[in-house]
């Protein structure tokens, strides 16, 4: 299992750990670091799957796939609004992570920043979604494909003002 991570926008475009090869079935998906700022800490939320869910128990930043005919953006704001009951304003892109599975599969991840939405967060298919400070993320027990981006971000490598 490899991860390349691209950071996009004014924090460089590095990549790292890239085995070259391609995978048999690669699914597209658009994901959200929903910001805030609470008392003078920056904070994102994290969902957590369902003990019934494919990687059950693992903790991930909310968004999903996109469909065909889709952009990255569109997909994000109909994914949170399905899973938070919110509507977002998308944001400008922060990351881009290729990873591959052990059983051929690959997902490629596009991450944006959302720092302002209307509604009160409602939690709709997730076991729980909380606020986490950046420097307490490598604490949850997130996705393999997101745990290059956890450590970025609690180290500070990708610099986000909180939102909302």
């Amino acid at each position: 299992m490899k991860n390349r991570i691209r950071r996009l926008g004014s924090n460089g475009g590095r990549s790292r750990a890239s085995d070259g090869a391609r995978p048999r079935t690669l699914r597209m998906v658009s994901a959200g670091l929903i910001l805030r700022e609470a008392e003078g800490r920056r904070e994102v939320l994290i969902c957590q799957r369902k003990a019934d869910q494919p990687m059950a128990l693992k903790w991930e930043f909310p968004g999903g796939k996109i469909e065909p005919g889709e952009s990255a953006e569109q997909a994000l704001r109909r994914e949170l609004n399905e899973e938070l009951g919110i509507t977002a304003e998308i944001g400008e892109p922060v990351a881009q992570v290729r990873h591959n599975y052990r059983n051929g599969g690959a997902v490629d991840l596009q991450f944006f920043a959302v720092r302002r939405f209307e509604g009160e967060i409602d939690n709709r298919i997730f076991q729980e979604v909380r606020w986490s400070e950046f420097e307490s993320l490598p604490g949850y027990d997130f996705l393999a494909a997101d745990i290059g981006l956890v450590r970025d971000l609690a180290e500070g490598r990708i610099a986000l003002e909180g939102g909302r």
